[in-house]
């Protein structure tokens, strides 16, 4: 298969610093992208700054031969969002692949954590999405071509313990990825998830010493896939953890219809509500929204037509 090279593409990568972002501005300049390196450098609160790790990666990428620059714009702010696009267009006079990879971590259990711990969180891992998706789009729109990829997590999916603001930040950066997915469809732009797992700083405090190889590099290339032209999907959510590459859905049950309900109704019928023998998944594009709601109308529309039937049989 011949190489899936960037030669002509312009790609900004939030957190490109340190860990994953690392290696996907890395990856992307090495198969000829020109990258935008954005990382404003801070702890792993997201508390400081410090200009040294953006720059570390854009004088890597540069020494290896590649195109790249540095920038220390914060995504925590509507105004810092539009300076690192504006980075990307006045370096390259375009942007083609957007990857928001930006995080920091605030933990405490969730009768405990503060307004400003959940606030600080969500402003970098879901306001930050917003922040960078919001400038790019149009830009990409009004070119018929763009590559956004977004970062979920494991506990967007399915949550844990003491991250209540990680997990809601990253459950919403879903829905911002689908709707760019849809209103992009029309334009040449394709927006996915990706939900990492690798050993960097933010597995800080975690044991984990018994884990399998989890370094950044068995995740790049998902991440690179979904930023390339050749990419084939939008609004779909892919896992790459430990090796082990997998698309996650959102999945109903079939359903039960019935023309009114009780309390009690509901109680009686729960094991078939939830009988998860044939799932049901609404792929986000080019309706999912709608085919949701169509399917649920259809159950209604059936019953009926059997109940005109059975009464004049």
């Amino acid at each position: 298969m011949t190489d899936l090279r960037f030669d002509g593409r312009v790609a900004a990568v939030t957190g490109g610093g340190r860990g994953l972002g690392r290696a996907y501005a890395l990856m992307l300049a090495s198969r000829g992208a020109k990258v935008v390196v954005n990382d404003v450098g801070g702890s792993l609160t997201g508390d400081g700054a410090d200009p040294g790790p953006a720059q570390q990666v854009a004088d890597e990428i540069v020494a290896a031969g590649g195109e790249a620059v540095a920038s220390t714009d914060s995504v925590a702010t509507a105004d810092g969002g539009a300076a690192i696009v504006a980075t990307a267009l006045d370096a390259y006079g375009r942007i083609d692949v957007l990857v928001h990879n930006a995080g920091n971590v605030r933990r405490g259990s969730l009768r405990e954590m503060s307004h400003d711990d959940f606030d600080a969180v969500l402003d970098v891992h879901l306001r930050g999405a917003f922040h960078v998706v919001r400038p790019a789009f149009p830009v990409m729109c009004d070119n018929g071509y763009g590559r956004i990829v977004l970062t979920s997590s494991i506990g967007g999916l399915y949550g844990n313990h003491d991250v209540a603001n990680y997990a809601v930040a990253k459950a919403g950066v879903i829905g911002l990825s689908n709707v760019a997915a849809l209103e992009g469809a029309a334009h040449g732009v394709r927006s996915n998830v990706i939900v990492p797992a690798a050993v960097t700083r933010m597995a800080e405090g975690i044991d984990t010493s018994a884990y399998p190889p989890m370094d950044p590099d068995l995740v790049a290339p998902t991440v690179g896939w979904l930023a390339h032209e050749t990419c084939s999907v939008a609004g779909e959510i892919f896992i790459a953890l430990a090796g082990r590459v997998a698309r996650a859905v959102i999945a109903e049950t079939p359903g039960v219809y019935q023309p009114s309900w009780t309390i009690e109704d509901v109680a009686t019928r729960i094991d078939e509500i939830r009988d998860f023998s044939a799932p049901v998944v609404f792929p986000v594009v080019p309706s999912g929204h709608n085919d949701h709601i169509g399917y649920s109308f259809a159950m209604a529309d059936e019953r009926s037509r059997e109940e005109h039937v059975a009464s004049h049989g």
